[in-house]
Parts: structure tokens; sequence; C-alpha cells
């Protein structure tokens, strides 16, 4: 029996499906290879590093940002003393940014968001340099070290672990009444002591804040101010006194007349003393002559006998000396 021929209605249902599946697929490839410039034409450029850590072949490579080719290589090169130059990495990029990528452009590894995909992102050049052909290289810059930032995140957390425990044990001590702090929570006693203390401060505040007190005085009648001015008024007076020229203490405090004449008084009187010790006069010998002061010692002593004989018998002194005619 022979087979019919014609396509049922099932069937063209399928092969429609089937086609239109198939225009979808490629619109989204199409779409697809635009968004990663998959279709457009590219060039390529190298650059050196010390180190691709998270940087993966097929990664991006973005322009201030913006996805503008991909990664196609990354190798070792030799091991030498240089060692920012462990690594050589391609990339290719879309033709149409070659004008953005120049001789002053950087290269560095930067991450998508904070623990991200590694992407090789360029700078824009400046038009006063050349624009990179196929096959130079490009330079690279500083990046930012995240494994160093999150080091230093973990140390930061440590710390503030160490805070929070000290922070634990100093709460603790003062619930166990612990130091003074502890004392002041949980002692009532010495509640009550400072509570009476404060009172008794009170107290004493409101009889100094007395009217009729001295202090009171002090603070609220203006005479001790008034007496104080005066009193400083007259001091400025006595002040200006003294200065004056033409007083005794003014001279003495201006005119060098009286220090003129201590000055001289004080050379003659240290010349008076040098001629004693060194001179030759009868002074000096008095100072220096053990004879002539023995001598005039016994002077005096002979002196001072005929004295006290004349006084017991003057007559004795006198006979001859008075004549009577």
């Amino acid at each position: 029996m022979k087979r019919a021929t014609f396509i049922t209605w099932e069937q063209l249902r399928v092969g429609a499906l089937i086609v239109v599946g198939l225009l979808i697929l490629t619109v989204a490839v199409v779409q697809l290879g635009n968004a990663a410039n998959l279709f457009s034409s590219r060039y390529e450029l190298i650059a050196f590093l010390g180190s691709a850590n998270g940087l993966r072949v097929g990664g991006q490579v973005t322009i201030a940002g913006q996805i503008a080719g991909t990664v196609t290589s990354i190798d070792f090169l030799p091991p030498d003393g240089d060692t920012t130059r462990n690594l050589i990495v391609k990339v290719e990029i879309d033709e149409r940014l070659k004008p953005q990528v120049r001789a002053d452009s950087k290269g560095k590894l930067r991450t998508l968001g904070l623990l991200g995909d590694k992407v090789f992102d360029i700078s824009v050049g400046t038009p006063r340099y050349q624009v990179l052909e196929e096959g130079d290289t490009i330079a690279i810059g500083s990046s930012m070290d995240y494994e160093a930032v999150i080091a230093q995140a973990s140390g930061a957390v440590d710390d503030m672990v160490q805070l929070t425990r000290d922070l634990r044990d100093i709460s603790g001590g003062i619930v166990r009444g612990e130091g003074t702090v502890g004392q002041l929570v949980t002692n009532r006693a010495l509640y009550d002591e400072l509570t009476g203390t404060l009172s008794r401060a009170n107290t004493m505040m409101a009889r100094l804040q007395n009217p009729n007190g001295s202090v009171g005085k002090m603070l609220d009648d203006p005479e001790l101010y008034y007496n104080m001015n005066r009193m400083l008024a007259s001091v400025d007076t006595l002040v200006k006194q003294l200065n004056s020229p033409d007083g005794t203490l003014g001279k003495l405090l201006r005119d060098d007349s009286l220090y003129t004449n201590l000055k001289g008084i004080t050379a003659n009187a240290d010349s008076l003393v040098r001629q004693l010790h060194s001179g030759n006069g009868t002074a000096a010998r008095m100072l220096k002559d053990q004879q002539l002061y023995d001598q005039l010692v016994k002077t005096l002593t002979d002196l001072n006998a005929i004295l006290e004989d004349v006084r017991k018998d003057p007559s004795k002194y006198t006979k001859g000396m008075i004549k009577v005619f």
C-alpha cells in the first residue's frame, strides 16, 4: 500500500517551532557576540606581570571599566632577577577602541566587586602620546592588593574580638563589685555615703549662698568691689609718686649720684685699708709693729698709775707750785 505524501498540520507545527527556535538561537548568539565583541576586528597587545592571581585565559579586558576584549594567553617567562616580569600576558582588544589605548596608558589587575573575578583594566591615554599598535607592550600600573587588604581587615577583626573580650572582662568585674566602679554599682553602703556627701555639699553651698555671710556678701555685695577699686587706685597713685623723678625714692630709682658717691667712698675706704696694711705710718706700724704696741701699752699703764697716785695724794705733786706773798 502506497504511503501518503502530504504533510500533516502536526508536522508543520513542529517544523515551525524548530525554525523559530533556530532563529531565536541565532539572534541570541549574535547579540551575545556583539555584547562580548566576538565578531569585531581585534588587535593584540602584550603585558608583563609579576603575578596574575585570579586572572584567567578568556577573562575580560576593559578600558576605563568598559568591556573591550579578552585575555588570550598567560605564560611563564624564563626565571631571572626581575621578579616584576614573571608572566607574559597577551590580550586582544576591539579595533574600534584602538585610539583610546596610547603609550601613556597603564594596565592593572582589577576585581569586579570585592570578591569577584579579576579583569585586566587599561586606562585611557592622552592625545599627545602615540597609539599602541599590534604587538606593542602596554605599561603596568600599581594595583590594589586585595589579599593585603583582607589580611589587614582580618587583623582588625582580631583586634575587635580582643576588645570585646576586654570589655566583657571589665563589665564582669563591675558586676562582681571589683574596683571603684564595681563598688559604686554593687555596694549600697558606698552609695549611701556618696549620697550623704552630696547632701552635705548641698548644705554647704546653701550656707555659702547666704547673703548675710562673708562669702555671700563677697558674691552679692558690691561694696567690696568698690573698696578694691579704690585700693587699686591708691596703689596706682603711690606707684606714680614713686616713679616721680622729684621725690627721694624717685631719685634713688633714677639718679645715679648716690651710687657714684657710694662707689667713691668704697674706693677711698679700700685705698685706706691698703695703706694701713702696706704703709709705714703710725697707724700701719700700730697694726704691724708689736714692739710699738707694747710700748704704748706700757706708757698707758704708767700714766694710769700716775693719775691714780695724783688722785690719792695731790699735794705730793703740787707742793711748791703755790706761793704765798
